[in-house]
């Protein structure tokens, strides 16, 4: 015999006249507190009881009976109820039976665990076999506390995964969640947070319904306020319980924004809650535990009715509600005067489910999981029986042995075991709720998840199937702030949820090409970020080159002031015996003439794609040609002061002059430039590279110096040398000035020293190629200082003013001169 105990199938009935079937006899008839939900798992109870009665490989010559209890969900029932189970009287004495011979082998409990837990705890001190039909629970399965109990359904740990991976598939990452206040609502929120923070989902609110029937009404105003004022479109409702009714009642009655519900399938939305003309539970998704289904119950149940089954008290009293059949009241009997062919599938609204439920399928699998404890149980006795030894008697405490390693395929083919450990977690069918008109609520199969699927494929939905909630036209959006577009960075808000924030600009050379991006990716140093700051591209490679506005402007620049140079080279040849080019040195000044041309052409080495021997060539040339300038115009200013300086003859300074020791000035200067530009290619050559940040989406190539302290150690030796031409220049400035170029000198020394000074700051306050244009530039302009300041007034005395450029003029200016000033 197999006991069961139905917890809400029934509040007060007719009493029981058929043996196999116990329900606790009351006072009067009705249907107070009736769940049709839970009548269904005796219907299925029943269903499995006969199907393995006429079974000829389970229990052969066997028959299973059973019994039936319907209790109240409340303490002083329940265990009133086990109880009466475990003496078979009315009157509940511990450690007594007074029932009949055969007690039942097992009892069957379910659906709230709190029923299981507390009946567990008073069979577990007789050892007596106990079987949960209800949902898996962690403490149900501790063998310290319930060592005589085991469970039927699969686990589900994975069901708060599918459901994050659903708010993922959609794209909700702001949801609200309402739980039961129980050590199951605990540990499930603990299972949220942590699937909700590993795909970033985020949890709007959370509310705990407490189970406390003092304090349910006034926590169903404020949960009811709470859910409707959050942002959050999506809620879950998780293992739902009665204490929820009071929140589902305060939702359709006073609910202005809709929601999408996401509820999990123990909970009847379709019989248990209450219809409204617009239903706040439409197109709510649900998660159903896939079972297989069961072959001939949906035939079982439609032809389950009064005339087969006259002790079923609940039919009678279903028949005379709904098909208007008159029936006995004090042994609930149907007598006649019912509507022809009524049955159960007949109800209104489809109140009864013709298909099994997960938990009436566990009810059916828990019946033969008993069975086939049985039949191994009985064939082991078999085995071992002497003949002639009489009966042997057996105990339910017996059929741990056997229902703890039971494993068995149902009539679906399914797998079921009781081991906590080799259980499998549940696969779960999707359903959408459909709501039809006149309160005719339908479940439809959208989708399924399955956790042992291959990552990435456990969820599988048919969204065009899916009715969304009233007032979605669309997917629902459910965020705590829109999306941040390609371009753009997810910028926390402080004291928020992570899904909550600001969206940023991407700095600059920095992308984000995919949405809700939390960091800006820095483009490659060879890459440029467009416009929008959603795609790197290419940088172009770009120099000063000769096409260049920059580079052609210089270039002829250059090019121009050395032919321009030239051709005061060839004024000063042609004039060549003239008193202005023979007053200072004919031989210095064509050479300083011919090494400002090549002055001018060396700038043209900066212009153009740089190599490594423009690189190299680059620096050296300037400096040593810039060096051969400066110490020429040394030489010419020391020779000009030597010559006034003459006073003695035969003296030193005369020797001096007549040996030309002046002009040594400008080897010996050379070579201390030759040196410091030989040590500077030996250790740090100037060598090609590349900028990739002075100019926007360009890659700039430039000669890279090597050492900027030998860069900096040319400069001031040409600065020196341009000081000690100032210097010499300046002392022979009162000096007799008819063809004295002293002067001159000072102003190109002063004009030299503008150009440098300011070139240094400049410099180094450019990049790219206005920097290697500002080189080329200074070169230009430095060179220019010498050649105008020094040669342009000569040019313009010997091309323009020609009469002057003759010996008598020159000695009647010294005359005139000499009259004026007799101390010079």
């Amino acid at each position: 015999m197999v006991a069961v105990v139905v917890t809400g199938a029934g509040g007060k009935g007719c009493g029981s006249s058929r043996g196999v079937m116990v329900t606790r006899p009351a006072a009067a008839v009705g249907l107070s507190g009736f769940k049709l939900r839970s009548y269904q798992f005796s219907l299925a109870f029943i269903f499995a009881i006969e199907e393995i009665n006429r079974n000829t490989h389970i229990l052969p010559n066997t028959s299973l009976g059973f019994e039936i209890y319907n209790v109240k969900n409340n303490q002083w029932n329940i265990m009133q109820e086990a109880f009466l189970f475990l003496t078979g009287i009315g009157i509940d004495i511990p450690n007594y039976t007074c029932r009949r011979e055969n007690k039942a082998a097992a009892l069957l409990t379910g659906r709230s665990w709190i029923i299981s837990a507390q009946v567990g705890r008073l069979l577990n001190l007789y050892n007596y076999p106990q079987i949960n039909f209800g949902r898996f629970d962690t403490i149900l399965s501790d063998r310290v506390q319930f060592s005589s109990l085991y469970q039927t359904a699969p686990k589900d740990t994975s069901l708060s995964y599918g459901i994050v991976i659903l708010m993922v598939h959609f794209s909700w990452t702001w949801v609200g969640l309402v739980l039961v206040d129980d050590h199951n609502g605990a540990e499930i929120l603990s299972q949220f947070r942590r699937e909700m923070d590993s795909n970033h989902v985020c949890v709007a609110f959370v509310e705990m319904i407490t189970e406390n029937w003092i304090n349910l009404g006034y926590k169903s105003k404020t949960s009811h306020r709470q859910i409707l004022k959050s942002s959050a479109n999506v809620v879950i409702l998780y293992d739902v319980t009665k204490s929820f009714y009071g929140i589902i009642i305060y939702l359709g009655e006073f609910s202005v924004t809709w929601k999408v519900w996401i509820i999990k399938s123990q909970w009847d939305i379709t019989t248990d809650v209450p219809y409204f003309i617009f239903d706040p539970f439409h197109g709510s998704l649900i998660f159903e535990q896939h079972h297989a289904e069961i072959s001939h119950f949906r035939k079982f149940v439609q032809t389950y009715n009064p005339s087969k089954y006259p002790e079923d008290y609940i039919l009678a009293l279903l028949w005379n509600k709904y098909f208007n059949c008159s029936f006995s009241g004090s042994d609930c009997k149907i007598l006649d005067n019912c509507l022809p062919n009524a049955s159960l599938e007949m109800l209104p609204g489809h109140a009864l489910e013709m298909d099994m439920t997960e938990e009436s399928y566990n009810v059916y699998n828990s019946v033969y999981a008993v069975a086939h404890s049985l039949h191994e149980m009985t064939l082991k006795l078999v085995e071992i029986h002497i003949p002639g030894k009489g009966k042997v008697n057996t105990y339910p405490w017996e059929l741990h042995l056997y229902l703890k390693n039971i494993h068995f395929k149902n009539g679906a083919g399914k797998l079921v075991v009781f081991d906590s450990q080799r259980k499998y977690n549940a696969e779960y069918d999707i359903l959408n709720l459909w709501n039809f008109p006149d309160g005719l609520r339908q479940k439809m199969k959208v989708g399924t998840f399955s956790p042992k699927a291959p990552q990435g494929q456990e969820l599988f939905l048919s969204d065009h199937m899916i009715q969304w909630a009233i007032g979605f036209t669309e997917v629902p959006r459910s965020v705590c702030s829109e999306s941040c577009g390609p371009g753009f960075r997810k910028s926390p808000q402080e004291g928020k949820a992570a899904c909550c924030y600001d969206c940023t600009h991407c700095p600059d050379n920095e992308i984000s090409n995919e949405t809700d991006m939390d960091h800006c990716v820095r483009c490659p140093e060879s890459h440029y970020a467009n416009t929008e700051q959603n795609h790197c591209l290419q940088k172009a490679e770009t120099f000063l080159a000769y096409d260049d506005p920059l580079g052609m402007a210089l270039t002829y620049l250059a090019l121009g002031l050395a032919v321009l140079t030239a051709g005061v080279l060839g004024v000063f040849v042609k004039y060549y015996n003239t008193p202005i080019v023979k007053a200072n040195n004919r031989a210095l000044t064509y050479i300083l003439l011919i090494t400002l041309t090549f002055c001018f052409l060396c700038s043209l080495l900066f212009i153009g794609h740089p190599n490594t021997a423009t690189c190299i060539l680059q620096q050296s040339s300037f400096g040593i040609l810039f060096t051969v300038a400066l110490s020429t115009v040394l030489a010419k200013t020391i020779t000009v002061v030597l010559a006034f300086k003459i006073t003695v003859p035969g003296g030193l300074i005369r020797w001096i002059l007549i040996s030309r020791a002046p002009n040594f000035i400008i080897p010996v200067c050379t070579l201390i430039q030759l040196v410091l530009c030989g040590i500077w290619l030996s250790t740090s050559p100037p060598f090609i590279d590349s900028d990739v940040y002075s100019e926007h989406g360009h890659i700039i190539i430039i000669c890279n110096k090597g050492s900027s302290i030998a860069f900096h150690s040319v400069l001031a030796y040409l600065c020196s040398m341009a000081l000690g031409s100032y210097t010499m220049a300046y002392l022979s400035r009162n000096l007799p000035d008819t063809f004295n170029e002293a002067k001159f000198i000072t102003f190109s020394m002063l004009v030299f020293f503008s150009v440098w000074v300011t070139f240094l700051p400049v410099y180094h306050s450019t990049k790219g190629k206005l920097m290697v244009a500002m080189e080329v530039f200074s070169i230009l302009a430095s060179s220019a200082g010498l050649l105008g300041c020094i040669f342009f007034p000569k040019c313009y005395i010997i091309l323009l003013r020609p009469h002057k450029n003759v010996l008598y003029h020159v000695r009647k200016q010294s005359t005139i001169r000499g009259k004026v000033k007799p101390t010079a």
